[in-house]
């Protein structure tokens, strides 16, 4: 399981990813994270990051009839969206290569001593 605060700041992203692959809505976004291997990303963590998400109008949200219940908003990427995945994509290879770096570093060294 991967711990919280190593997923706070990289879920943004993700979630636009998600987005970007299909129009979904909140609950399927969760279910998709633990699908991936995110462990269990409860609704409560992924609405508030879709609200900011929203604010900064990087998604948009469209109200859709629902099979089982009332209405439910499924989210698309705005142009915003997809210049902001863009960055998240290039940051998270660049923090991916210094972290595989240090890694494989730390067992040359060891393999050294």
């Amino acid at each position: 399981m991967i711990p919280s605060q190593m997923l706070k700041g990289m879920l943004e992203g993700c979630i636009l990813e998600i987005i970007n692959k299909q129009e979904t809505y909140a609950y399927e976004i969760s279910e998709k994270l633990s699908k991936f291997g995110f462990g269990e990303i409860s609704e409560g963590t992924v609405y508030p990051i879709i609200l900011r998400l929203q604010k900064n109008e990087q998604i948009s949200a469209t109200l859709r009839d629902s099979n089982s219940g009332p209405k439910r908003k499924y989210y698309n990427l705005t142009p915003s969206g997809m210049k902001a995945l863009s960055q998240f994509k290039n940051q998270w290879q660049e923090l991916n290569f210094a972290v595989n770096n240090l890694l494989k570093g730390e067992n040359e060294s060891e393999k050294e001593v």
